[in-house]
């Protein structure tokens, strides 16, 4: 799969079942539908407002940067703002495809989540091993 950052070719990244986009270049990841959703289930961190669903209806976001190409349909992503203090403002494909983060963004998102046992904690382990996410 092409980046769509870069557009460098990405590495398939798999934890717990789900298999992550990741882009060696940029440092940006690729979550298919439903693959953060299922990440923070299988963590069991609640993160219902973070469901594909509610992002794609929400209002498209303000940003500096350019608009980008879904890698999946190729269509132009909506920027959407995601978590708080500080907001994350990610790339969403409006067909549904699936969610871009620039580095950094998925572990801004995961240390906002209520806490719940060590759980968030090996995320973030995992994500600063694997997307060098800083905990």
């Amino acid at each position: 799969m092409k980046c769509p950052a870069c557009s460098n070719i990405m590495i398939v990244v798999e934890h717990d079942k789900v298999e992550l986009d990741y882009c060696l270049s940029c440092q940006g990841v690729w979550f298919d539908a439903g693959e953060l959703e299922l990440l923070l289930e299988t963590a069991q961190l609640e993160g219902d407002h973070l469901s594909l669903d509610n992002i794609l209806t929400s209002p498209e976001a303000t940003a500096k940067e350019r608009k980008r190409k879904c890698p999946t349909c190729g269509t132009m992503m909506k920027k959407a703002t995601v978590g708080h203090d500080p907001e994350v403002i990610i790339d969403v494909c409006p067909r549904g495809e699936g969610l871009w983060f620039d580095r950094g963004e998925v572990g801004l998102l995961i240390e906002q989540l209520p806490d719940k046992s060590d759980s968030q904690g090996r995320i973030i382990n995992f994500l600063g091993e694997v997307f060098r996410v800083s905990d």
